[in-house]
């Protein structure tokens, strides 16, 4: 049995969906067993530290691709990322399936990519910046709504789907608020030809994050979730645990200040930003008192710790 729409057509997968790419998160054993379930996966290059490491990644993936199946890569192209060159370049040599680009401009991917036979994915939250990465060549947007997990959109799943398809020629690819396949089915009566997923397999035995942040995907709900500032100085969704309630998610006041000028706002946001990631990496990788989890309303319908495939089946 298989879902056909554009998306399962150019990627040749079985069903219309990407396994998000997660930071922390997403690891070569959860994109096998996406591929092996008839879906499309996406890993971080950032989970990697060294390019040694994302290369021998790809290399194990594309050794487990089979038919149905499909992965890629998730690349952030802006200045801050600086092995963004270098990870580009590997997955350039030995081959993906996709790439999906986040916060910048996708143009030197797309160009690099494309010609290799590489479909080039595009997060996009407003019509602006879709033209814009349209008019580059790339194959699809994502379009990460206000529903999405981290870094969200503003715009509500239905408006941004259908605004997109209004004005842009190339296809959409819904990002946020999937739980089941009821939900994927109305992102697909929208307008979009498939959906990335992502909070949904944070709960999942293969995800390499601490059993504590797995359970708390299971005992926490959509209500649960808040916007912080507090992880990268933009907003960001987490769970709302006793020790987000306790520090707040608002700026500081001297935050708020310096963040007023120009000179000092990128070195307060940088700070900000490497603080907030220490203590995501720690409480996902262990367990302590200081649980900043990132997930997504979509958590509503995780109700335990289960395999990647049978994650899927809630799907399909």
């Amino acid at each position: 049995m298989t879902q056909k729409t554009p998306l399962t057509e150019l990627l040749d997968i079985k069903y219309p969906i990407i396994m998000a790419p997660m930071f922390l998160v997403s690891n070569v054993a959860m994109l096998k067993a996406g591929m092996e379930s008839g879906i499309a996966a996406c890993v971080p290059a950032l989970n990697y530290r060294t390019i040694e490491e994302l290369k021998a990644a790809i290399t194990e993936l594309k050794a487990a691709k089979v038919p149905g199946g499909a992965f890629g890569i998730n690349l952030i192209v802006n200045k801050s990322n600086l092995k963004y060159p270098a990870q580009l370049e590997a997955a350039c040599e030995l081959g993906v399936d996709f790439i999906i680009t986040s916060l910048g401009s996708p143009r030197q991917v797309i160009e690099k990519a494309k010609p290799k036979g590489i479909k080039v994915f595009c997060d996009v939250v407003d019509l602006a910046y879709s033209k814009k990465v349209e008019e580059m060549g790339c194959d699809a947007l994502v379009a990460v709504n206000d529903q999405a997990g981290g870094h969200r959109g503003d715009a509500t799943p239905e408006a941004l789907i259908k605004e997109l398809n209004e004005n842009c020629t190339i296809p959409v690819i819904s990002a946020g608020g999937i739980a089941d396949k009821e939900d994927l089915d109305k992102m697909i009566s929208y307008g979009a030809i498939g959906a990335s997923i992502g909070s949904p397999f944070i709960a999942s035995e293969e995800a390499p994050v601490s059993q504590e942040y797995k359970q708390a995907c299971v005992d926490y709900g959509a209500d649960d979730i808040v916007m912080t500032q507090k992880i990268s100085g933009t907003p960001c969704t987490v769970i709302n645990t006793p020790y987000v309630q306790k520090i707040g998610t608002e700026q500081t006041w001297l935050e708020s200040i310096l963040n007023k000028n120009k000179k000092l706002k990128k070195w307060v946001k940088m700070i900000r930003f490497a603080k907030g990631m220490r203590d995501t990496t720690k409480a996902a990788q262990g367990a302590t008192y200081k649980t900043v989890w990132v997930a997504g309303p979509s958590i509503e319908k995780t109700t335990a710790i289960e395999p990647v495939k049978e994650i899927i089946k809630r799907f399909i």
